[in-house]
């Protein structure tokens, strides 16, 4: 069994230019036997296993509806009201649908969905061809999800006759010529057009089983064959390939990024910007043209069995259209997703005179290869085991101090959550789980001793979930280090994958798998992380909404309660020593600058959230976007000279891939104003511990 503390986001991926013409509308899509099959299994698990239990029926058929209608359209800027009354006259079927295998109601659903699209992209490109008063006081609303839903067709229109003059006055503001931003936005709109031809059966039953689940509790989840092999990648943080990174670009498959030590790095025969035109399997296997086809299609066919053979038709980065291709082979092998491994880094912190290093370790995920564990490889991928050998580099490195850096770290697996916090406790119980029965079990670790006993710090934020809250519970429940951020996720709840084809005896892939809540966790202090997350004992800044991102931003999440603790030993007390860390804290941001400008943007970025509206009045643009300038040359400063960049009003794909990598780098080096923040705690929990009577 295979537990998981994670919090998961689904997504859609929009792929990539000619004036609106008349469209054709989008094929029909309809169930397949498989989907059918799988959905009745899953609601049987549902039904029967779920940590509280949900029955499959009316009720929960009308939030299945409200929620499946919401993933299509979140801002309520496609279907019409209309619609939305058509398909909730059929909310309380639901649940009768799924018993008898019949799934025509959500897919019906799915086909107005495409053709809205359609209707939508088509009017916004056609919109195109005049003009755009800049001069009248309007406005757009971004925050569209509790908006009424269009009454009629020309409310539908004017409300995209807003959005499309945004899309323009933005890119206005840039400089650019009108007839840029025609051809930009014509692109921009054809390319979700296109997407309404491209989503298959598989993809429609996805969401509608995402739109179940989430409707039991938050963190159940269905996979589809396809997102089950991508979340097993994702926890084994491997996979057989050629080690590229693929983004489409202008209708092609474009390589972004070459994996150091990936076949296509190691060959010299692929270049960052090279495009893939084909195809083919083993060393005669015909080329299969992949223009036109999704992203994660060509993927899947470049991806494969280790050392077989895969051929690629490239037209070379500095080749037009019409340039000479070449024809490539390559053999697959294992690639390491290394930028979701832990990795380590050193900081200076001045302390008076003296400067103390802090080893910081960044871990992004809680990985484990879990099919590699099972055979007995004793070298599987371990995020508790490649800390390990961190720790042991930074002590021969005689650092000060450890800070653990779990920002926007979702979790993963509970084993790695519980050996890592024994990497700084030792041995004993790490966290409590209750099941369904009510039974509790405490989950322990056994090393003898700390791989490291100095100075520790926890750096969290609201993205922190799962199994990072355990880790950081734990640390703060032993008294063994300073946990430094904002409030984390608040996510007390375990999860388990059941692969449904193998509870259904099935030989092949065909109904995924079910990930299902079936325990809460509880810190060994007895309360649990549940909706109040882990509070930090030093407060800092937050980017993020928490009406908005969080456990407590669902409406049916478990409540915060607590149990009896367990059986454990403080490794120490950092009570006394916390005032101090914080009047030093506050000493140290009120003269920081950096720090300073860093809490003013949040301030900017809250005013901008909470107005929700943005106007379409070029002049009173303009005001603000000087306003903006001026911030940005600040924040240039704050990142050590390092330029963010201005608003250009593209989205990703619509800069050369020079310049978006360099826009990417460019964050990627920018100053971390919290990370500088949290080591400087750290340092000074060091020097009150040296110097302690």
């Amino acid at each position: 069994m295979r537990i998981f503390y994670g919090v998961l986001g689904a997504f859609l991926i929009l792929a990539p230019s000619a004036y609106a013409l008349e469209v054709e509308s989008p094929p029909v899509l309809a169930p397949l036997q498989q989907h059918a099959q799988a959905a009745r299994l899953s609601a049987k698990f549902l039904t029967r296993f779920a940590y509280k239990p949900v029955p499959l029926d009316d009720a929960l058929s009308v939030k299945i509806m409200t929620r499946f209608i919401k993933s299509l359209d979140p801002d309520r800027v496609l279907f019409l009201q209309a619609d939305i009354d058509t398909f909730m006259a059929d909310s309380a079927k639901i649940d009768d649908a799924i018993k008898r295998e019949d799934l025509r109601i959500p897919f019906s659903i799915f086909n107005v969905y495409e053709q809205r699209i359609v209707g939508r992209m088509q009017y916004a490109r056609n919109l195109l061809k005049h003009d755009f008063d800049f001069s009248v006081q309007e406005a757009y609303s971004l925050l569209r999800d509790e908006a009424p839903w269009p009454q009629s067709e020309g409310e539908s229109d004017d409300l995209w006759r807003k959005r499309v003059k945004g899309d323009w006055l933005r890119l206005k503001l840039t400089g650019k010529a009108d007839a840029v931003i025609r051809d930009t936005l014509d692109k921009r709109y054809e390319t979700s057009l296109k997407r309404a031809f491209e989503y298959k059966s598989d993809d429609v039953f996805q969401s509608f089983m995402g739109a179940y689940t989430t409707s039991v509790d938050p963190h159940t989840d269905y996979f589809g064959p396809k997102a089950a092999a991508e979340f097993d990648i994702s926890m084994k943080l491997s996979l057989v390939g050629i080690g590229a990174v693929l983004q489409e670009r202008d209708d092609y498959t474009t390589i972004r990024e070459l994996v150091p030590g990936g076949p296509a790095q190691l060959s010299g025969k692929l270049a960052v910007g090279d495009r893939i035109t084909g195809v083919g399997q083993g060393e005669n296997g015909a080329i299969k043209e992949v223009l036109g086809m999704r992203l994660d299609e060509i993927v899947q066919m470049i991806r494969g069995e280790k050392d077989s053979v895969v051929r690629l038709d490239i037209l070379p980065v500095d080749a037009g259209p019409d340039g000479s291709h070449r024809l490539i082979s390559l053999t697959r092998d294992k690639i390491s997703l290394e930028k979701q491994a832990a990795r380590k880094s050193i900081l200076s912190v001045k302390d008076g005179d003296a400067t103390r290093k802090i080893g910081v370790i960044t871990l992004p995920v809680f990985y484990e290869d879990f099919e590699a564990r099972r055979k007995g490889d004793r070298n599987y991928k371990s995020a508790s085991r490649d800390v390990a050998k961190l720790l042991g580099e930074l002590k021969r490195a005689d650092v000060d101090g450890v800070l653990v850096d779990l920002r926007n770290n979702g979790g993963g697996s509970l084993t790695e959550a519980i050996d890592l916090t024994g990497l700084f406790v030792g041995k004993g119980p790490v966290v409590q789980q209750r099941g369904a029965d009510g039974k509790i079990k405490i989950e322990r670790d056994d090393l003898p001793t700390p791989a490291w006993k100095g100075p520790v710090g926890v750096l969290i934020n609201r993205g922190s979930a799962s199994a990072s809250e355990i880790f950081a519970a734990a640390i703060q429940d032993y008294g063994r280090g300073v946990i430094v951020g904002e409030p984390s996720f608040g996510k007390g709840t375990v999860q388990t994958v059941v692969n449904l084809d193998r509870a259904a005896n099935n030989r092949k892939p065909k109904f995924g798998e079910l990930k299902l809540t079936i325990a809460q966790f509880f810190r060994v202090n007895g309360g649990t992380t549940q909706l109040r997350g882990v509070t930090p004992d030093i407060i800092l800044p937050s980017l993020s909404d928490p009406k908005g991102f969080g456990e407590a931003s669902y409406d049916n999440a478990l409540p915060w309660t607590q149990i009896k603790p367990a059986n454990y030993t403080p490794a120490g007390n950092l009570a006394a020593l916390l005032p101090q860390l914080q009047s030093r804290h506050d000493a140290r941001v009120r003269n920081d600058r950096d720090f300073r400008r860093f809490v003013e943007d949040i301030a900017e970025l809250k005013v901008q959230r909470e107005k929700g509206v943005v106007s379409l009045n070029q002049a009173q643009r303009r005001i603000e976007l000087s306003a903006q300038a001026t911030r940005l040359k600040a924040r240039t400063q704050i990142n050590g000279g390092v330029d963010l960049g201005e608003d250009d009003g593209l989205q990703a794909n619509e800069r050369s891939l020079s310049a978006d990598i360099a826009i990417e780098n460019a964050r990627r080096n920018a100053k971390d104003v919290l990370l500088n923040e949290a080591a400087a705690i750290l340092a000074d929990e060091a020097d009150l511990q040296e110097h302690a009577p």
